[in-house]
């Protein structure tokens, strides 16, 4: 009987460390695995804190770097071409006028388009309307001069020229990339979904000019007036001396 117990011990003990090596080789597969993972996508543990994890095993992955660099270049450029905004619309003109015939070409992909044409009319309300809506927020004094002789006060737009132009343009990127792949190719019939985008557009634009005009604000700034002609002429009509 103690024989029996004694095999029984080793049995359990044999057991238990088989069980033991099977857990600490799964753990250390996952462990791996994990390790695996984040080392592709470039994703660092305990950035910022005390832990260990990839950054204190290889640090930052190649493609994380170059896709970094590639981000850094991109921005670089994309600030030396803020003055530039003829060539910039030029540039977005001819991208648009690309996207127009693939889209012609192929012969579909009509709900990208009118996704893309609802989300440049949000872009358009944006651009025509003041930073701060009279609608909304209560200011002390007017936004825009009302008088001849009230102080000069540009138009500041809710969003800016550039932003403006830079999402219309990244907006018209995607949706080329978009015709490429036969899954957004929804069947439908394109004339209701351009009656429906011309409605919506002339609806939108109707409420938008009646805003401005109960408000009293034209979205452009024609540019600051000059005093000096006024001010020659009044010295000219004075009193002469004797």
């Amino acid at each position: 009987m103690w024989q029996n117990s004694r095999q029984l011990g080793a049995d359990c003990h044999c057991h238990h460390c088989h069980r033991h090596t099977v857990l600490t080789t799964s753990g250390s597969l996952l462990s791996c695995l994990r390790t695996s993972a984040f080392r592709c996508f470039g994703v660092m543990e305990g950035a910022g804190g005390g832990g260990g994890g990839i950054a204190d095993a290889g640090g930052s992955s190649p493609v994380n770097t170059w896709a970094h660099d590639l981000w850094r270049m991109y921005q670089f450029y994309l600030d030396k071409s803020t003055p530039h905004a003829t060539y910039r619309w030029i540039g977005t003109l001819l991208i648009v006028v690309i996207y127009v015939i693939r889209v012609y070409y192929v012969e579909g992909f009509y709900v990208v388009s009118y996704g893309l044409g609802i989300y440049m009319l949000n872009l358009l309300i944006g651009f025509l309307s003041p930073l701060v809506d009279p609608e909304i927020e209560v200011t002390d004094g007017p936004l825009l001069p009302t008088k001849g002789s009230d102080e000069f006060k540009p138009f500041i737009r809710r969003l800016p020229e550039f932003k403006f132009w830079h999402s219309i343009t990244r907006a018209f990127c995607i949706a080329f990339t978009m015709t490429f792949f036969s899954v957004f190719d929804v069947p439908v019939f394109w004339p209701i979904l351009l009656f429906y985008w011309i409605v919506l557009f002339v609806l939108t634009m109707r409420r938008q000019i009646s805003h401005m005009i109960k408000y009293k604000y034209i979205p452009f700034s024609i540019g600051k007036q000059r005093y000096g002609d006024k001010r020659s002429s009044a010295s000219s009509s004075g009193p002469r001396a004797d």
